[in-house]
């Protein structure tokens, strides 16, 4: 089956062809940079860490743009706040922002983080084209509006008629607009706010305009995917549609991609448990820093990907605790074929054939990451299956090691490229020092038991577990793993 995706704008399904062959850009909406990065600034990143790498396996090649909106109302606010200015406070949260990133090993496959601040030219060409062509009009005070009543298609990613918009709009008194859902492009400047030059004056630009004009200037006027959470479809990214196809007269996104929501699944006094939206507003974020320090990248990354894309995520702790048992059925399966003394061997496996097909098929429909998982899964059943069945770990047989090998190399291989198992090797590669010191102290503990010194060998396992490590006795040794 060819890459289908499901296109916000058509509301359905759509066979995956790029404007350019051999060539895919991608635009995803990143964060306002006024507060430290939460879950929900990580769901779409991760997400479509994995459908460009998905894609490069596909054999395209991928530009991946990834904005930060550095100029905002909710910047200047914070920054006055804090008694600092907000360039300053946009660096810092950006900083924090790259530090979450590189911990799920997502920012080096991001191409360009555009600021808004920086295209402050790009922007104005853009306001200039639409005033020009009698989309936009400017004020006496120096706004300057986007007319909404210019667009016959505006409401066309949200399905929301304009008349419908206009009866819930608010009041035209003093604002200058022609319309009630008028947007903003150029807001005048005020007192004590950043402020730029143009020809009404000046000011700063509008939140839309700033994606129109960084997304066109990466990726072109028209490009293929946009992406961003469900909560951008209206207005951000119906009113960037708007106005970039009324500046160019060009289609301006070829598939719309929006990703559900992520939800806090808490309980009340009552004893009933509540699903709710993970918003600022409802003071119920979940730290991105705290949460990776804690559980780990790899348990983020799997949590995000767990689910398909457009569905709402839930999080708990009872999910993050089944996302960890989830994860420890590879973690156990690499481990055995570590104390093995296998190494994953290149090559078609009859064992993994079917899975990598089940695999396929369902990143093929729609990135469906959770389908990709599940047959991860079948996959490391099935190679457990054979270890048993061969009597590898008994008889070492070697047509048999070599099976199994290669299954568990296509598991590996597989699993990259949607990025799972990646992160955590990479923070190992200090020449295995942690495993080397684990094993150090595995084997003082087993000398110990050996000469039945068992308080010390309690000593050990004891003190293992406060600092957070499981050693794990098994007939062909003991494992460790980190909780």
């Amino acid at each position: 089956m060819s890459l289908r995706v499901y296109n916000t704008l058509s509301r359905e399904k759509e066979p995956f062809v790029p404007v350019t062959p051999g060539l895919v850009g991608i635009y995803l909406c990143g964060p306002t940079v006024y507060k430290p990065p939460h879950l929900g600034h990580l769901v779409g990143p991760v997400i479509f860490d994995a459908i460009k790498r998905y894609l490069v396996f596909k054999g395209y090649r991928v530009t991946w743009v990834v904005n930060i909106t550095d100029v905002d109302d909710k910047i200047i606010e914070e920054a006055s706040k804090r008694e600092m200015t907000f360039e300053a406070l946009a660096e810092q949260q950006t900083a924090l922002y790259m530090q979450v990133l590189d911990e799920l090993g997502v920012k080096d496959s991001i191409d360009v983080f555009p600021r808004a601040s920086r295209h402050m030219p790009d922007i104005v060409r853009i306001i200039e084209q639409l005033i020009a062509k009698n989309h936009a009009y400017a004020t006496e005070h120096g706004d300057v509006w986007f007319d909404t009543a210019t667009d016959a298609d505006y409401g066309k990613l949200s399905n929301r008629r304009l008349e419908d918009q206009a009866a819930g709009g608010r009041q035209l008194e003093g604002s200058g607009k022609r319309n009630p859902t008028d947007f903003a492009l150029w807001k005048s400047t005020k007192p004590n706010e950043p402020a730029w030059d143009s020809p009404w004056g000046r000011g700063r630009p509008g939140w839309h305009i700033e994606c129109s004009a960084m997304s066109i200037k990466y990726l072109g006027e028209t490009f293929d995917i946009h992406g961003g959470g469900d909560d951008l479809k209206f207005p951000h990214h119906e009113n960037e549609l708007a106005q970039s196809e009324c500046c160019t007269g060009k289609t301006f996104v070829k598939y719309w991609m929006h990703n559900g929501l992520t939800r806090i699944k808490t309980k009340a006094a009552s004893g009933e448990w509540k699903s709710e939206k993970m918003s600022k507003s409802l003071g119920n974020t979940m730290d991105a820093r705290e949460l990776i320090d804690t559980h780990g990248p790899d348990v983020i990354r799997y949590l995000l990907l767990s689910t398909h894309y457009r569905s709402p995520i839930e999080f708990s702790e009872e999910v993050l605790s089944n996302v960890k048992k989830a994860l420890a059925v590879f973690t156990r399966l690499f481990e055995r074929i570590d104390r093995l003394g296998m190494a994953p061997a290149a090559g078609e496996s009859a064992i993994a054939a079917p899975f990598e097909q089940k695999f396929i098929a369902s990143m093929d429909d729609d990135f469906n990451t959770a389908g990709a998982i599940a047959s991860l899964h079948e996959l490391a059943g099935a190679i457990n299956g054979e270890i048993e069945k061969s009597q590898v770990e008994s008889n070492k047989n070697p047509a048999a090691i070599q099976t199994v090998s290669a299954a568990v190399a296509k598991l590996k291989s597989l699993a990259q490229i949607i990025g799972l198992f990646t992160v955590a090797q990479t923070r190992r590669s200090d020449d295995g020092l942690a495993d080397q010191l684990m094993q150090l102290i595995i084997t003082l503990r087993a000398e110990a038991r050996k000469k039945k010194d068992f308080a010390t060998a309690d000593l050990v396992r004891h003190g293992l577990t406060a600092i957070g490590i499981t050693l794990t006795d098994r007939p062909d040794g003991t494992g460790w793993e980190k909780k």
